[in-house]
């Protein structure tokens, strides 16, 4: 007889917090969205908990798997809501922080903002010691500075210590001399060394990584410390993982360790729901879109794989320009994240443009539909009015809603402004947040050197299947994907996560003079390390290795990732690993450079449970025409003219079975919007897929 698991996965996201129930591999028994409580979040979490034990018919103590994600750590950072910080550095590098790359991101801006990377030079101290490059020690630490370098702290009045000395990745003795010393000397300060938080070259990165992880480290200690209790005294007993933002799960207590790598947890976890449904499909080339109440995310997945990097900009200052944020170097699934959701917020600017975004009414006071106290209107408010939101199936019925409350604020704010009723004010607001979103994708594309195009759309999150229609037509997309369940589709996302940790560490060498014992000894080392963090989550579940190495030609300021084979190398590789680092140049870049030093700067380990086992997808029956027996009223969004949409049910809907737009599918957390020139069908898995078959309207 088999023990049937059941898994938990809670999402906390900006406006809502998501919560889904599963049995055994991929059974889906309950599911929820309830509005994200910022006070203590672990309270609309723990609602929407007892939600779905409570449609399933189960306890919290049957619960044998507890997935947890949250925007907390992206939020506290971006709204710098953070610990007190100070920074210590070797003597002689004070103004890391200061220099960061020696360049102006924007070259010819005179109003040009800098770059908040949270620690004034008031609060950035020194020490004296000094290692090499190769982990040499130059200058001890001078352990007679402490006195004064504690007087210091003190008077800064810090919360927390980012600790960055020069070369700590090579050496880093003297990185954890300091922190002992501190943390006996000062119990209540937080504090994180750069050789345990991003242990790479390149000092303003690594500091800057050790900066934001000490940031938030004090409160995400503090609410994942209050997290646990809670659902402990409401009677779970399993461990609880938390999504990272490479798309792997660690425990708590790592999760407390290095908080920085929770940030994008959530975004995370769709991208891996969205690759797993592109590798049933068998779609090659997908474009991920998940839009919620606060933010879209739209991330590009090639053989049902998302694209990764290890950098990431926190709270730009420059919307969209590179270079205007944090830097931060963490394992990252690399996505496009903008300030359009349910919740942003629509609005006429001084000079009399209709703006939308990035500033969003979240969850309190919600959209002025949501009768929270919200006054500005809101995206959200926008869909009702154009009838693509229908308040009788909206939310489960667990929030009310005001049409006519919707109406007044955007004639209000927007329709007495530029002389337009609610239907025009709304239709304008929408137009714009679509072609935001849709520009955000292509830029992304662009950036990334691939075309949207002949790539299908995978649409999930709350608003996400509503606005999908509308954003692919404008980004040239012609084909979109709805999974099952799609308003909590992060959360599902989680659960098909592998429990994983990465570690990167900086040995310079040139490939052709490789020391190969000492680079084999730190993959020993490394994957030690790593095992023992997975082990914690995974006990002892099998595990799959992944070595990589970071290859540039000499001189050259980037590297470029390439895939090493999981055992010792050996004088042998050296030709094979020449020719994947050329064909991989060759693929970016056109062709190599002939005669160049080739180097490597940075080695990687990931250590990973087996992701799941797919089943083998049916083929889809021949469609047939759906019988329509409802409709609802709506603004077409293709002429602006009102049509009768068809109103299904997506609960009634089965295989093979044919929808042509209008329509609206509704479903418990949220609705699909079949533009006119769109139809639908349901594939052989329970997907509605979506096909443009026609310009204009129906």
């Amino acid at each position: 007889m088999t023990i049937q698991t059941l898994r938990l996965a809670i999402d906390i996201g900006g406006t809502f917090t998501d919560t889904v129930l599963v049995s055994d591999e991929d059974t889906i028994l309950a599911s929820t969205k309830t509005l994200t409580t910022h006070g203590n979040p672990a309270e609309g979490a723990m609602e929407g908990a007892r939600r779905v034990m409570q449609q399933s018919d189960r306890t919290l103590a049957e619960v044998t798997g507890f997935i947890h994600g949250t925007t907390l750590a992206t939020n506290a950072l971006i709204e710098r809501r953070g610990a007190v910080v100070a920074t210590i550095c070797t003597e002689g590098f004070r103004d890391i922080l200061e220099i960061g790359y020696e360049r102006r991101y924007s070259q010819y801006d005179i109003n040009l903002e800098k770059p908040d990377l949270l620690v004034p030079r008031e609060r950035s101290l020194t020490i004296s010691e000094r290692m090499s490059a190769e982990g040499d020690v130059l200058i001890p630490l001078d352990e007679t500075q402490i006195d004064a370098l504690l007087a210091d702290i003190d008077a800064s009045g810090a919360e927390a210590i980012a600790i960055c000395l020069m070369h700590a990745y090579a050496n880093p003795t003297h990185e954890q001399r300091l922190r002992t010393i501190l943390t006996e000397r000062r119990p209540d300060l937080t504090v994180s060394i750069s050789s345990d938080v991003s242990p790479e070259a390149r000092e303003f990165d690594r500091l800057c990584t050790t900066v934001a992880n000490a940031y938030i480290q004090p409160l995400m200690e503090h609410y994942l410390s209050r997290f646990v209790d809670q659902f402990e005294a409401a009677g779970v007993t399993c461990s609880i993982l938390m999504m990272t933002a490479g798309g792997g799960m660690c425990t708590v207590e790592t999760a407390a360790r290095f908080p920085i790598r929770l940030v994008e947890s959530g975004p995370a976890g769709g991208a891996i729901l969205a690759a797993r449904i592109a590798a049933r499909s068998g779609l090659d080339k997908v474009l991920s879109f998940d839009v919620g109440g606060t933010t879209a995310k739209l991330c590009l997945i090639d053989k049902a794989r998302p694209q990764t990097s290890r950098a990431f900009e926190i709270a730009r200052a420059a919307r969209f320009i590179k270079g205007s944020g944090m830097p931060v170097r963490i394992p990252v699934i690399e996505m496009i994240e903008i300030g359009a959701g349910g919740g942003s917020i629509a609005g006429v600017d001084r000079l009399g443009r209709l703006t939308v975004g990035p500033k969003s009414a979240g969850s309190e006071p919600g959209p002025v539909a949501f009768m929270r106290g919200g006054t500005d209107p809101t995206v959200t408010d926008s869909d009702i009015t154009l009838g693509y939101i229908v308040p009788d199936t909206f939310a489960e019925g667990h929030i009310r809603l005001d049409p006519e409350a919707s109406k007044a604020a955007l004639t209000r704010t927007i329709g007495d402004r530029l002389n337009l009723d609610p239907i025009g004010s709304a239709d304008g607001v929408s137009r714009i947040v679509d072609e935001s979103m849709a520009s955000a994708g292509r830029m992304h594309a662009v950036e990334s050197g691939k075309d949207l195009g002949p790539r299908t759309m995978i649409a999930f999150g709350g608003n996400g299947p509503l606005h999908a229609s509308r954003v692919a037509r404008s980004a040239g997309v012609s084909c979109i994907v709805i999974p099952p369940n799609p308003g909590v589709g992060s959360a599902i996302g989680f659960l098909f996560a592998p429990i994983s940790f990465e570690i990167v560490r900086s040995r310079y060498s040139l490939l052709e003079s490789l020391g190969l014992d000492g680079v084999n000894d730190l993959f020993d080392t490394m994957i030690a390390e790593a095992k023992e963090v997975v082990g914690q989550g995974a006990g002892n579940a099998p595990t799959e290795t992944q070595r990589t190495a970071f290859m540039r030609y000499s001189g050259q300021g980037h590297e470029i990732e390439i895939t090493l084979p999981d055992r010792p190398l050996t004088a042998e590789d050296i030709t094979p690993l020449t020719a994947a680092f050329e064909k991989e140049y060759r693929k970016q870049f056109s062709r190599p450079v002939p005669g160049m030093e080739i180097e490597i700067l940075n080695w990687a380990v990931r250590v990973a449970t087996p992701d799941p086992a797919l089943l083998p997808v049916p083929e889809t029956p021949e469609c047939t025409a759906f019988n329509v027996t409802e409709t609802r009223q709506i603004t077409c969004d293709v002429d602006g003219s009102t049509k009768d949409a068809a109103f299904v049910a997506r609960a009634d809907l089965k295989p093979g079975n044919h929808v042509s737009g209008p329509a609206l599918i509704h479903e418990p957390q949220t609705t699909t919007l079949v533009s006119a020139d769109f139809s639908a069908h349901v594939d052989s898995i329970g997907n509605l897929v979506l096909i443009q078959h026609q310009k204009g309207g129906a």
